[in-house]
């Protein structure tokens, strides 16, 4: 697709500098392209960044457990053990 602000001779065909550099521009950003579907492609390294996230979410600077997350854990192992002795007692 050429860029109508570029200078073409009066014959409306483009110089061969003109379409070297459209060619450079192409290839750029098909290799952006390829780079970004290769990134989506690598799961291994989605799910690294993923639990790094969420390991730095659920603690502080200084790298202990933030209370709120000890809190709803603590919550759940409870509402667990409730389940475990109510179904043995059924």
């Amino acid at each position: 697709m050429p860029d109508p602000s570029t200078d073409t001779p009066a014959g409306g065909q483009p110089t061969p500098a003109e379409l070297e550099a459209e060619i450079a521009v192409q290839r750029e950003q098909l290799a952006a392209t390829v780079d970004g579907l290769a990134a989506k492609l690598d799961v291994k390294s989605r799910a690294r960044d993923k639990v790094a996230h969420l390991k730095n979410s659920a603690t502080t600077a200084d790298g202990s457990p933030r209370p709120e997350v000890l809190a709803a854990l603590g919550s759940l192992v409870a509402m667990a053990v409730v389940v475990l002795v109510w179904r043995r007692r059924r």
